[in-house]
């Protein structure tokens, strides 16, 4: 019998070849992109450090502001920070887990929850000035709160929670399907439910959000600025309602927009103080997400 030859295909021996080079291409671009992004990163420490670690001291974090740059402090500031740390805390974590629950939970799936979704989405990539215009407009003109903390952390909760309600909702929905019908099943309510089921087993995603809205928010001055945070404070705030705070931000720009050297270090030194904080309660809230999943798993 003669020979049968089947020819050979170039386009099917090529497609395996081209979707290699496009995985390799792919992931060499992402090793630049990670790289690129650490040196830059690790650049700015490192200056930070540079000029500022010499100015950290006992005196610098206890001491007040002065216009002598080698007898200032960040105290005000840093207690502004921790008031502000709190107070945004108390009033996003059960508006943003509250409104993630109904919406997910308990809202009906219409026209109207559609609607309230995309907003939600949209007012995440608002600018952060507009939300500072706002809170001017209510908080502090409209309810009057002068410009104290308070405003400030109502402020600041308006910013942050479109992030904190979407990250909430993605670990709600990540929670199977089975545990709430195992739940009903066993006669729990739909509140028992989402209380005893949904609520332990996606709250790690959901410290995750609060975590990164929480570290935005200190990090923010635009806010604090448009509302009235004041870049010179010589007293330490000792309620919500006392006019006349600031807050590490403000301060940093303070100092880093005067010409003397002295003040730079000293805004390099307040920048090392905020990451210390933000790291800090990254570190606790960490903490508190392990033994979530711990007891989850348990």
């Amino acid at each position: 019998m003669p020979d049968i030859t089947v020819p050979s295909n170039n386009l099917t021996t090529r497609l395996p070849i081209l979707r290699i080079l496009k995985e390799r291409l792919f992931i060499v671009l992402c090793i630049i992109g990670t790289v690129f992004g650490v040196l830059a990163l690790v650049t700015l420490f490192y200056q930070v450090f540079v000029d500022g670690w010499h100015r950290l001291s006992w005196d610098f974090l206890t001491s007040m502001p002065s216009r002598h740059a080698d007898r200032a402090g960040v105290l005000p500031a840093l207690v502004g920070t921790l008031w502000l740390l709190v107070l945004t805390t108390l009033v996003t974590v059960p508006l943003g887990i509250g409104s993630a629950v109904y919406l997910e939970e308990f809202a009906p799936k219409n026209r109207l929850s559609k609607l309230i979704q995309v907003n939600i989405a949209n007012l995440a990539g608002v600018p952060s000035i507009v939300y500072g215009l706002l809170g001017l407009a209510i908080f502090v003109r409209t309810l009057s709160l002068e410009r104290s903390l308070a405003a400030a952390a109502l402020t600041m909760s308006l910013l942050i929670l479109p992030m904190v309600i979407t990250a909430s909702q993605e670990a709600i929905r990540a929670v199977p399907n089975s545990f709430r019908e195992g739940s009903l099943a066993l006669g729990a309510t739909r509140w028992e439910t989402v209380r005893n089921a949904v609520l332990p087993s996606a709250y790690s995603g959901i410290l995750t959000g609060v975590i990164l809205g929480l570290s935005r928010a200190l990090g923010e001055a635009a806010p604090l600025i448009a509302i009235g945070a004041a870049t010179f404070v010589s007293t330490v705030p000792k309620s919500p309602m006392e006019e006349g705070f600031t807050v590490l931000p403000i301060q940093i720009f303070n100092w880093a927009d005067r010409p003397k050297r002295e003040f730079l270090e000293n805004s390099a030194a307040a920048i090392i103080v905020l990451m210390t904080v933000i790291l800090v309660f990254n570190l606790l809230a960490a903490i508190l997400r392990t033994k979530a999943r711990k007891r989850t798993r348990a």
